[in-house]
């Protein structure tokens, strides 16, 4: 692998803590008001515009729709944080220009929507292109997703992943071949061939990608902000055994970071300084969902389930934490210093923010005839699916110009989910 870069990383600030004037909290319908500008003027207001994506596979391609809304919204994103097809995607993005990731992004899912091997059932491909452009059916729909998932599982996907030989089973031990059933090394191909590290690696944007360290059980960040960022950071975070083998890096094993956390959202709220932020956390998998009555369904709601890496909590729990630190600021900056011990002081300040987070939340879900292979179902009329399900969610999100309004320090941090409203109604 490349050698690190030899810049230093960057160190945290001081944070500034204001003296907010006391005020009642704004509300709803206050911040409505104030919806006067579009939403890319809004984001202009922030310090940083974010984009999360978490891991899902197949289901990805809901997140270049969103994009593809965001980026004919004027709206663009200078961090990218992803895990697994979400670190894919996000490295996508993140290496290269604005007015190239459409078209890179595009050119991706082509390719990994074709199957890697060269055997052809009789007439599966004729029927395939001519099946992909019929009306929506749900029941030619579940047809076509269980044959793009045999075919991932028996064929590999173009540019992505292929079968290796032989079973690992009697492989050499420790060896990749003794630990997966497959090759990921037409991965590294294809993200050295759409994406420009060197662009990642000079500070134009930030990528920030989560995997697990197979040693240590523990999550591991690999951060542009504090070293190079290879092809390989990018294979690892969606190294998801036992298809895909560990990567090396320094030394040291890791495996997909949704072993651990598919969401890597906390790491733009704690990472130092931290700055005013609009993030558009963009899931893959539902928390919520029906009791099953099949054991297909147990499977598909398993994976929901451990995937979704409780999504609604963890955000709610990070943005507690947020406000908890807003709140500490306030209020301290309404004490006389003579007041406050200076031990009490050091021990809090770490503690003590001022910064605003508006989290704007999308969730795709699931269709009812989507079974527990659709992430590896990776079929292009289920990726078009996908894709235009995540640019209809991002425009519907658009049109509610209150979200996009940074709220008042005062309260710190707000969440904006349009698939939420819908459950409320």
């Amino acid at each position: 692998m490349s050698a690190r870069s030899s810049r230093v990383a960057r160190k945290p600030a001081r944070e500034r803590v204001a003296r907010v004037p006391t005020r009642k909290s704004a509300t709803t319908s206050t911040l409505t008001s104030r919806a006067t500008a579009s939403p890319a003027e809004s984001a202009r207001r922030y310090q940083t515009v974010a984009l999360v994506l978490q891991g899902g596979g197949a289901l990805g391609a809901y997140q270049c729709g969103v994009y593809e809304a965001l980026h004919g919204a004027g709206i663009q994103p200078s961090w990218f944080a992803g895990t697994s097809i979400g670190a894919i995607n996000a490295a996508i993005l993140a290496g290269n220009a604005p007015e190239r990731r459409l078209e890179r992004l595009h050119e991706f899912w082509n390719t990994i929507c074709e199957p890697a091997g060269t055997f052809e059932w009789p007439f599966a491909a004729g029927a395939r292109d001519a099946f992909a452009w019929l009306p929506a059916n749900s029941a030619l729909s579940a047809w076509m997703g269980a044959l793009s998932a045999v075919g991932a599982l028996v064929q590999g996907q173009r540019g992505f992943f292929k079968p290796r030989p032989l079973p690992p089973f009697g492989q050499m031990p420790g060896s990749a071949a003794a630990t997966s059933f497959y090759d990921t090394s037409p991965l590294k191909t294809t993200l050295e061939r759409l994406v420009d590290f060197d662009r990642i690696n000079s500070e134009a944007v930030r990528l920030t990608v989560g995997a697990t360290d197979v040693h240590t059980g523990n999550f591991r960040y690999f951060d542009s902000a504090n070293e190079r960022i290879e092809s390989e950071h990018i294979m690892a975070s969606g190294a998801l055994p036992p298809a895909f083998p560990a990567i090396v890096i320094d030394g040291a094993h890791y495996w997909d970071g949704g072993v651990v956390s598919n969401t890597p959202l906390e790491v733009l709220l704690e990472t130092m300084p931290r700055r005013d932020t609009l993030v558009f956390q963009v899931d893959l998998w539902s928390a919520r969902g029906i009791v099953p009555k099949t054991l297909p369904d147990v499977l598909e709601r398993q994976k929901d389930i451990q995937y979704s890496s409780r999504t609604r909590l963890g955000t709610d729990a990070v943005t507690e934490r947020q406000r908890l630190r807003n709140a500490l600021s306030t209020l301290l900056a309404r004490i006389p210093p003579k007041h406050l011990p200076p031990e009490s002081l050091a021990s809090l300040e770490p503690w003590l923010c001022d910064r605003i987070f508006n989290i704007i939340h999308l969730i795709y879900r699931a269709k009812p005839y989507e079974e527990q292979f659709k992430d590896y179902a990776f079929g292009a009329s289920a990726m078009r699916e996908h894709w235009k399900g995540g640019f209809e969610d991002m425009t519907r999100t658009l049109a509610q110009r209150e979200f996009f309004v940074p709220p008042p320090r005062e309260i710190g941090v707000v969440t904006h989910d349009i698939h939420r409203r819908d459950d409320d109604a």
